[in-house]
């Protein structure tokens, strides 16, 4: 995360924005306790702070339970308009702008790139949230993209890190040969975990952050965090200037990257086709 936080300062420093000198940033981090978003959502608005930047679609609600009025730009919301977050894309409406990663998107093409590199695979699995909002219209849109692929969807819904071994057991029962993970709080915390389950129970996997890749999992197909992370500090330097978030359009994503970990592949056995090897943008060895 410090690389992403890094890219943020960097876009900040490239519109005049010096940390120490004329911006003083706040941080607070939940450390995949989202029990206590709350909680620190309320301290920044008791701090009177200026603008909030919320990096994702689970810390915007916080946020915007305990103020109507500061400003609050996210990095990377899987679905603005379905949590009533943005009136929509184009015109936003409240106090809540940034930028859009859109799950229903970007996880049939997730499911499509990983039956590419698992042929074989007519049964996978789906690691899914119930507590991620954006969980349940990308799921949908995941098994639409399943009947349309011909491959049998076996949707595991998991609340805690500590329902992760027995989800992983539950998938090994079921026979399933490979996995999509959908992004959220529990699974980024506890990303080693569950590339070490992943490997133990032979599953390929496929999620949308490369640092789940960096982590032991198979692939990753998402966007570029760096450059959302900076683009975010556009935001940020239009509203401190006066712009309201209301009229600030919500912008996508438009830099994607393929990432394979080819130390997975052999630890799993796998022969990652050719073709899609030539199409990855970073290739871990």
């Amino acid at each position: 995360e410090a690389r992403l936080w890094q890219a943020f300062r960097s876009g900040l420093r490239e519109r005049g924005w010096i940390e120490g000198q004329n911006i003083l940033i706040e941080f607070r981090a939940a450390e995949g306790n989202t029990a206590r978003l709350p909680e620190l959502a309320a301290e920044l608005v008791r701090l009177k702070v200026d603008l909030i930047v919320a990096r994702a679609s689970i810390f915007v609600q916080p946020a915007k339970e305990v103020t109507s009025s500061i400003p609050i730009v996210f990095l990377t919301h899987a679905d603005p308009v379905g949590t009533g977050h943005v009136a929509s894309l184009a015109r936003p409406g409240g106090n809540i702008t940034g930028l859009a990663v859109l799950m229903t998107d970007l996880a049939p093409k997730g499911l499509e790139l990983l039956i590419s590199a698992v042929p074989v695979a007519t049964r996978i699995a789906v690691l899914w949230s119930p507590d991620t909002p954006s969980h349940t219209p990308a799921l949908k849109a995941v098994k639409e993209a399943g009947r349309t692929l011909r491959v049998h969807l076996q949707p595991v819904g998991v609340r805690t890190a500590a329902e992760l071994e027995g989800a992983f057991a539950a998938m090994a029962r079921a026979r399933a040969q490979a996995v999509l993970v959908l992004i959220g709080p529990i699974f980024f915390a506890e990303r080693q975990r569950v590339a070490e389950l992943a490997i133990k129970h032979r599953l390929p996997t496929m999620s949308t952050l490369k640092e789940v890749t960096e982590a032991g999992g198979l692939m990753t197909y998402g966007p570029n965090q760096e450059d959302l992370y900076r683009r975010g500090a556009i935001y940020v330097d239009k509203i401190l200037k006066g712009a309201k978030p209301a009229a600030l359009p919500v912008e996508q994503a438009t830099k994607f990257e393929l990432v394979i970990n080819l130390k997975t592949a052999k630890a799993l056995g796998l022969t990652i086709p050719p073709s899609l090897l030539q199409r990855a943008d970073e290739i871990i060895q």
